[in-house]
């Protein structure tokens, strides 16, 4: 199985606050109306069976650079169309293993990333055009499946799209791309190098060395297409549900707090989550 910031096999979490909070409420109902395994599989699924067929089909290779660009607008800057079926394929016997969970990097993230954005607009449209066809998905009880509030709860960060425009919210993680954006800039401006400058602030934003290698565009290579993975019997998921492992407040789960985040940000835009989030903080301070 694939390994995300939250396993894609649960989806029965139940936030200890819900029950006083209606608006939480209703997110943590949405959230536990999603098969997260599923809407992964089919997204995998969808891209590759129609990939293949793009790359039966199309002769013309201006056309094939453009289907790339429309279904992989993200991993066609590393990655060649046989590298991206490679990486398919692997994303998908791992998601499909019940043994281990497999770790992506920046590389195999930025495909997933790629892939569930197409099928969840595809899935969404779906489900107005044709619903009985989108039930067979198995994928919502009810209604679409938000791909930007989706992203902000199962991705780890979002460190393959720095200095690359978004049209998602994703406030959190945009936050953070902002601020890593605004830290090279002036590393730039020192005249130096983007790797001297990444370099430079790598180690004040935890930056992986794979997630690197995509700030610069680098091309995906042979060492970078292994999925390192663990056994499922490693507790992985464990330190989410830790009180130790505080969110805002000492009672408060790190699992509980993302959740409470996303519910917080769903459906904003930028500015409008950036008010919210000062909000939070204020409140926070005055209860401290």
């Amino acid at each position: 199985m694939l390994a995300f910031a939250k396993d894609i096999t649960k989806s029965d979490h139940i936030h200890p606050e819900e029950s006083k909070d209606p608006k939480l409420k209703e997110y943590m109902d949405y959230q536990r109306g999603i098969n997260h395994e599923m809407l992964v599989y089919h997204s995998l699924d969808h891209a590759k069976i129609y990939f293949q067929r793009t790359l039966s089909d199309e002769k013309d290779e201006e056309k094939l650079k453009a289907y790339l660009s429309s279904a992989f607008p993200l991993s066609q800057i590393y990655a060649d169309s046989d590298k991206i079926l490679l990486m398919l394929r692997k994303l998908i016997n791992g998601h499909n293993s019940t043994n281990n969970w497999y770790r992506m990097n920046s590389y195999y993230q930025a495909v997933v990333y790629d892939c569930i954005e197409r099928f969840c607009k595809i899935y969404n449209q779906l489900l107005k055009d044709a619903p009985d066809k989108a039930e067979n998905y198995n994928i919502t009880r009810s209604g679409e499946v938000d791909f930007d509030d989706w992203v902000q709860l199962h991705f780890f960060n979002l460190d393959f799209m720095v200095g690359r425009p978004s049209q998602y919210t994703h406030f959190l993680y945009g936050q953070r791309n902002r601020a890593i954006e605004s830290a090279l800039a002036v590393e730039l401006e020192k005249g130096s190098s983007k790797q001297d400058a990444l370099n430079a602030i790598k180690d004040n934003f935890s930056l992986e060395e794979d997630a690197l290698k995509t700030i610069l565009s680098q091309p995906i290579a042979d060492k970078d297409l292994e999925l390192f993975y663990t056994s499922v019997e490693n507790p992985i998921y464990e330190y989410l549900y830790d009180i130790d492992q505080a969110g805002m407040s000492e009672e408060e789960t790190l699992i509980d707090h993302s959740y409470f985040m996303g519910c917080q940000f769903k459906g904003l835009s930028y500015e409008e989550a950036e008010k919210t989030m000062e909000s939070i903080l204020s409140s926070q301070k005055n209860i401290n």
